[in-house]
């Protein structure tokens, strides 16, 4: 299984210096991919802009959004910038995208909550469209340039729901499981893995999973950030997500064995405090 972190674009703090310290630091160390979440809504750092940045202080880690929000963006807006990004790291970027569950993502961009669903299939057609280098509308020109990856960058698709599966299948090259713990991770990996086979596609997909870390004397911190990044979705459930961030050796020690045993290809440990010093701390202990 491959080990990835998280860079720490959504945790308060974080400067646009650590950030490319944190990815200088993840290189080095061999972490296999440098990982983004994000929220129009939420305060902090764009997800593909930080993917351009640290491209140009990295030469080997790949980036994965995990997830980027797509249906808050145009399907013309997400081709052009994801194309950009994969250009300029010289073909490094896989796209992992999701739906999203904040409202609040759709108002302060102009797009429709309810039918995200359907905006998303769309979106997944016309980025294969844009990729090719087909105008995505009658009269206009290609949104270019041609992503460096072809036939088009690699997209992860998130969620749990049937529709989810179907995308993968049908646009992605693998699933990934968000924060999920590994025991609701098995089913829905014997699930995509089954409809990938019906499908026909060939070999597996990809499985990538996210769980959460902090090391040292941070525990506060880390759970005052976490609490309020979930805060929408009520007290119990970031009450929840803040008590399962993995804060020792053994903890994490022992989520990279239950990951793996369920079938998870790359295990994203995504950071809840901004200090560089993380990515060395981690790397001591699965590396």
């Amino acid at each position: 299984m491959d080990i990835g972190i998280g860079i720490p674009n959504t945790v308060p703090g974080a400067t646009g210096a650590q950030l490319l310290e944190w990815a200088r630091r993840a290189e080095t160390a061999g972490f296999s991919s440098l990982a983004t979440i994000g929220a129009v809504s939420y305060p902090g750092y764009e997800e593909l802009t930080v993917f351009a940045a640290a491209g140009a202080v990295t030469e080997r880690i790949r980036f994965l959004s995990n997830v980027l929000i797509a249906p808050a963006r145009s399907a013309a807006e997400l081709a052009k910038q994801a194309a950009s990004v994969d250009q300029l790291t010289g073909g490094r970027l896989t796209l992992g995208l999701g739906i999203g569950w904040r409202a609040t993502d759709f108002q302060l961009t102009g797009r429709e909550f309810a039918s995200r669903g359907r905006q998303f299939d769309e979106q997944l057609r016309a980025l294969q469209t844009a990729w090719a280098g087909e105008p995505l509308v009658e009269g206009t020109r290609p949104v270019g340039p041609p992503p460096v990856q072809r036939p088009g960058v690699p997209l992860i698709i998130g969620g749990t729901a049937d529709a989810s599966v179907r995308r993968v299948v049908e646009f992605g090259s693998g699933w990934t499981a968000g924060g999920l713990p590994p025991d609701a991770v098995a089913p829905m990996v014997d699930k995509v893995q089954s409809a990938w086979r019906e499908a026909g596609r060939e070999g597996r997909a990809k499985i990538v999973a996210l769980a959460y870390f902090s090391l040292g004397d941070t525990v506060e911190r880390s759970r005052r950030y976490l609490l309020d990044y979930y805060q929408p979705m009520g007290g119990d459930i970031a009450d929840m997500v803040a008590g399962s961030a993995l804060r020792s050796a053994e903890s994490i020690t022992g989520a990279l064995s239950a990951y793996a045993q369920v079938g998870v290809d790359e295990l994203i440990l995504d950071p809840t405090v901004p200090d560089p010093e993380q990515v060395d701390l981690l790397a001591e202990i699965v590396l």
